[in-house]
């Protein structure tokens, strides 16, 4: 189970929990507002007048298809929306582990994994921009964990890193870039 509420919560362990949905993650109002434009601007503008003053330059076929992915844009991220999957990732109070999902829509499905801290061996993270950041989780033995990457934790991930390699210091906290 996973604690209640959205956003960041504490747990016992002062290792935050952390849960983000599709109706919380800004891009996905993003791409509804962008959707919803693009189809606005495709009921707005009249195909037959979508032509140079000259008359040599005509594509009215591209306000239909502007219209079209509009619509498909803006309904693909309303139906994300309204399935709201989440992820995130919190410790288990009971046993200690780190647990960590995505893609859950209501209280089952999704991708999941579990592991205790004692067996995780490094953290790395690898920052190729501001947007774009990696992160993996490996365990003891050096294998790369399914699932868990910078969707699963809170931003900054460093801060996350070095709050859970304190709690456990045998954890490397591995940062390139």
């Amino acid at each position: 189970m996973t604690p209640a509420g959205y956003g960041i919560a504490m747990t016992g362990t002062a290792i935050p929990s952390y849960r983000r949905s599709a109706r919380t993650d800004y891009r996905m109002w993003l791409l509804l507002a962008f959707g919803l434009a693009f189809f606005w601007a495709g009921s707005a503008v009249d195909p037959e007048d979508n032509c140079s003053a000259d008359g040599r330059e005509c594509a009215p076929w591209l306000v239909p298809l502007a219209q079209g992915f509009g619509a498909l844009v803006g309904l693909g991220a309303a139906l994300n929306m309204l399935a709201n999957p989440n992820r995130g990732s919190f410790v288990d109070p009971a046993t200690g582990d780190l647990v960590w999902w995505q893609g859950r829509v209501g209280a089952s499905g999704g991708d999941e994994g579990r592991i205790h801290p004692s067996r995780i061996g490094k953290i790395r993270i690898v920052r190729q921009d501001e947007s774009d950041d990696a992160v993996s989780l490996y365990d003891v033995e050096g294998e790369r964990l399914f699932w868990f990457d910078a969707e699963v934790i809170p931003w900054p991930y460093e801060r996350w890193a070095e709050r859970l390699a304190g709690q456990w210091p045998h954890i490397v906290v591995e940062t390139e870039g």
